[in-house]
């Protein structure tokens, strides 16, 4: 599934993998997360506004 709509993605993803910059930032599980945290890391942020390196 691939999707900007991060209602629908928390409710039909067993994981969640997040892009910034046409990279995989992080893999989440959609039980541990939320759109919050979602958001700010398909913007290159996370919940502690630190930017992100990009994951490996």
């Amino acid at each position: 599934l691939i999707s900007a709509d991060l209602e629908e993605i928390l409710s039909l993803a067993d994981r969640i993998a997040v892009i910034y910059e046409g990279e995989i930032v992080d893999v989440l599980d959609p039980k541990k997360t939320d759109e919050k945290e979602l958001g700010l890391l398909m913007t290159g942020s996370t919940t502690n506004n630190k930017k992100l390196s990009k994951a490996k």
